[in-house]
C-alpha cells in the first residue's frame, strides 16, 4: 500500500498538478488545507527533480508535499504574470488635483540630483552644502520648474522647498545668458522672490548666496525694517536676483530704484501666509505691470512659482483666480503629520495649574540640553509664560509682534547659538512660519484655533528628516479640536480644514440628530400606548358608558381639586380652553384649578398628545 501511494504521488507531480486533485478521494489524509509557512522557502522544484529518488523519499510527509505543491503553484503564477504585457495606467478625468497626484505618484524618487538634470555648477553648490539625496518635493518641483511651467509647490515645512525652486531658476538664468544673450544689469533683476516676513527673506537670501559661489549670479536683500539708502546702492549695481518683502520692493519700484523690464521669474514664498495676512493688494499691484508687459507681441512673458506648506480651499481659489492655468504639485505629506515627530496631548481638567504643568514638561528637555519653543496664542499669555519661566531660573527670549525687528533677529541668534546657554524661545504664531530653526521640542502652552496653525507650529521641529517632539497642553475648551486632530493623525488623514468652530458645529449637529432620533422613538412609544388604550372602545355601548364613568372618577380624583360652589361651570369652561391652546404643557395644572368635569375625553386626548397620558399620571 505504501509503495503504491509513492508511485501515484511521483506520477502526479511529474505530469501535472491536476492529477493530484483526484488523489484526496482515494487518500483522505492528503487533503489540502491552508498552507502553514513553518519551514523556510526552498528552491522551486523542476519537473525532473520531482521524479528523483530523493524527492520520492521526502514526499511521503504530507506537510512537505503541501509545501512543494504550493511552491509549484507560485512558480506557475509568476511565469503567467511575467508573460503578460505591462498594463497601462487608466486615464482619469477627475480634475486637476487628482491628475497632478497621479503624475506625482508615477514619478519615482531619484537617488541623486544628477538624475534631475542639474548642471555641474549647481551640483558643486550642493556638494558644498553637503546635500546628496533630494527630497520628495525636490524630485517633483525641480523638473517642473526647469520645463518653464508656472507651478504651485506644496509640501510640509522643512522639506527643502527653497532649494526646489532656487536650483532650477539659477540654471534657467544661466541658460538664458548662453542662448538669449541676457546680461546682468543695474536695477533690472531677472528673478524676484517675495516673502511675507523679513526673517524668511533673510533665510532665502542666505541660501541664494551659498549657491551663488558656484553658480555665479548676484543677489541682494531688500526687506522692511532696514535702512533704504544701502538698498538703493545695492540696486544701482548689476544684479540678477532680488529677495525681499512686497512693501519694500514696491517702494523701490515707485522711487525708480528698480525696473520691471527684465523680470522673467517670480517666486511667492509662503504664498498662503501672504494671502492670509492681507498681502493680496500688494501682490496684485506688483503683478499688474508684468501682466501688461506679457500682452505685448515680442515679450516672452514670465514664469511664476508659488511655494506653500498649507493650502486651504479659500487660498486655492484666490491663487486660481490670480494665476490662471497654474499647475498644482503636492507631496504625499501635505496637510499631514510629520512622520519623525512624536505628538503628545496632555489634557487639563481645569483644577491644575497650567504654568506648573508647563514647567513639568520643560524640565526633562532642558536637562538634556534640548532647544525648546513655547507657543502662545496672545501677547499677554506670552508675557505671563516668560515671566513665570524667568522666576524659575529658566533663561528665555521673546519673539512676537511687539518685539522690534532688530531685537527679534538678535533673539533668534541667541536661540541658535550652540556654544552659549541655549535659552527657551517663547513666541506667538509669528514664529510658526518661514523660520528655519533646529528645534528639538515644541510645546504648545495655548492650543491653536485650527489645524493649519498646528501644522505650522509642529513644522519647527523634525526638519529634513531629523527627529522631534511636540507636546500640547489642552484645556477643556480645546479638547474637542485636539481629539479630532489626534484622531486624524492616528488615521493618517488630512488636517486641512479643522477649526474649533467647525468641530463644535459638527458635534452640535450630531447631538441634534441623536436627540431627534430619541424623540421619534418616544413619539412612537406614546402612539403605541394610546392605541393600546383605545382598543377597549370597540366594546358594546353599555360597557362603554361604564368605562366613561370610571375615567371620570379617576380623572377627578387625580387631577381636579374641590372647587367652591359659587363658581359657575359655564364661566370656567371658556378660560380653560384658552389655557389649553396657549400653554400645552401647563394644561393639567390649569384644569386642576378650574375643575371642570363636563368634557374629560378632550382634555385627556390633548394631554396624551403632549406626551403624558392620564393613566400614567394616575399611576
Amino acid at each position: 500500500m505504501v509503495g503504491a501511494s509513492r508511485t501515484i504521488l511521483s506520477l502526479s507531480l511529474s505530469s501535472s498538478l491536476f492529477t493530484f486533485s483526484k488523489i484526496p478521494h482515494v487518500f483522505p489524509f492528503l487533503r489540502l488545507h491552508k498552507p502553514r509557512f513553518r519551514h523556510a522557502f526552498r528552491p522551486l522544484y523542476s519537473a525532473a527533480a520531482t521524479t528523483s529518488p530523493t524527492t520520492e523519499t521526502n514526499v511521503t510527509d504530507p506537510d512537505q508535499l503541501k509545501h512543494t505543491i504550493l511552491l509549484e503553484r507560485l512558480r506557475l503564477r509568476h511565469l503567467k504574470e511575467s508573460a503578460k504585457p505591462p498594463q497601462q495606467r487608466p486615464s482619469s478625468s477627475v480634475g486637476v488635483e487628482e491628475e497632478n497626484s497621479i503624475r506625482k505618484k508615477s514619478k519615482k524618487l531619484v537617488e541623486n540630483f544628477q538624475e534631475l538634470g542639474l548642471s555641474e555648477e549647481v551640483m558643486g553648490a550642493l556638494q558644498e552644502l553637503n546635500i546628496e539625496v533630494p527630497t520628495e518635493i525636490q524630485c517633483i518641483g525641480i523638473p517642473a520648474v526647469m520645463e518653464r511651467k508656472s507651478v504651485v509647490l506644496g509640501s510640509h515645512t522643512g522639506s527643502g522647498k527653497t532649494l526646489a525652486y532656487l536650483l532650477p531658476i539659477v540654471q534657467l538664468m544661466r541658460e538664458d545668458e548662453a542662448n538669449l544673450g541676457k546680461k546682468t544689469k543695474p536695477r533690472r533683476p531677472r528673478t524676484v522672490v517675495l516673502c511675507p516676513t523679513r526673517e524668511l527673506s533673510e533665510q532665502v537670501y542666505r541660501v541664494a548666496k551659498s549657491i551663488s559661489h558656484h553658480a555665479r549670479f548676484r543677489s541682494i536683500l531688500v526687506s522692511g525694517g532696514s535702512r533704504i539708502r544701502p538698498q538703493e546702492d545695492s540696486l544701482n549695481n548689476a544684479i540678477d536676483m532680488v529677495v525681499g518683502t512686497p512693501g519694500r520692493i514696491l517702494q523701490h519700484i515707485e522711487e525708480g530704484n528698480m525696473v520691471y523690464g527684465d523680470i522673467a521669474y517670480l517666486v511667492l514664498d509662503e504664498a498662503d501666509t501672504m494671502f492670509d495676512r492681507g498681502f493680496g493688494p500688494e501682490i496684485r499691484k506688483f503683478l499688474a505691470p508684468l501682466n501688461q508687459r506679457a500682452l505685448k507681441e515680442n515679450d516672452q512673458g514670465f514664469q511664476t512659482v508659488l511655494v506653500t506648506a498649507t493650502m486651504t480651499t479659500a487660498v486655492q481659489k484666490l491663487v486660481d483666480e490670480e494665476f490662471q492655468g497654474i499647475e498644482h504639485l503636492r507631496t504625499s505629506t501635505l496637510h499631514k503629520k510629520i512622520a519623525n515627530a512624536r505628538h503628545d496631548f496632555i489634557k487639563l481638567s481645569g483644577g491644575e495649574d497650567k504654568l506648573e504643568a508647563l514647567l513639568q514638561v520643560l524640565e526633562p528637555s532642558l536637562a538634556k540640553g534640548s532647544k525648546v519653543m513655547v507657543f502662545c496664542n496672545t501677547l499677554n499669555s506670552s508675557r505671563a509664560v516668560d515671566h513665570f519661566l524667568s522666576e524659575n531660573q529658566i533663561s528665555t527670549v521673546n519673539y512676537h509682534g511687539e518685539v522690534p525687528a532688530e531685537q527679534r533677529v538678535e533673539n533668534l541668534k541667541k536661540f541658535k547659538d550652540e556654544e552659549g546657554d541655549c535659552p527657551t524661545l517663547v513666541c506667538t504664531d509669528l514664529a510658526a512660519r518661514g523660520l528655519d530653526l533646529d528645534v528639538d521640542h515644541v510645546v504648545m502652552f495655548d492650543f491653536p484655533k485650527n489645524s493649519i496653525d498646528y501644522l505650522h507650529r509642529t513644522g519647527r521641529t523634525a526638519r529634513m528628516g531629523a527627529k522631534g517632539k511636540v507636546t500640547s497642553l489642552v484645556s477643556r475648551k480645546d479638547q474637542m479640536l485636539a481629539a479630532r486632530i489626534e484622531e486624524a493623525m492616528r488615521n493618517n488623514e488630512s488636517l486641512e480644514s479643522l477649526t474649533t468652530d467647525n468641530v463644535r458645529r459638527d458635534a452640535a449637529r450630531s447631538q441634534i440628530t441623536q436627540e431627534k432620533g430619541r424623540s421619534v422613538k418616544q413619539m412612537r412609544e406614546v402612539s403605541k400606548q394610546r392605541n393600546s388604550r383605545d382598543k377597549p372602545s370597540s366594546s358594546p355601548p353599555a360597557r362603554l358608558t361604564g368605562g366613561k364613568t370610571s375615567v371620570r372618577k379617576s380623572s377627578s380624583s387625580s387631577f381636579s381639586k374641590p372647587r367652591k360652589a359659587s363658581s359657575p361651570p359655564e364661566k370656567s369652561s371658556k378660560p380653560k380652553r384658552k389655557i389649553l391652546k396657549a400653554v400645552g404643557s401647563r394644561s393639567i395644572a390649569a384644569r386642576g384649578k378650574t375643575g371642570s368635569d363636563r368634557r374629560p375625553g378632550k382634555k385627556l386626548s390633548v394631554v396624551g398628545f403632549r406626551g403624558k397620558s392620564s393613566s400614567a399620571r394616575a399611576s
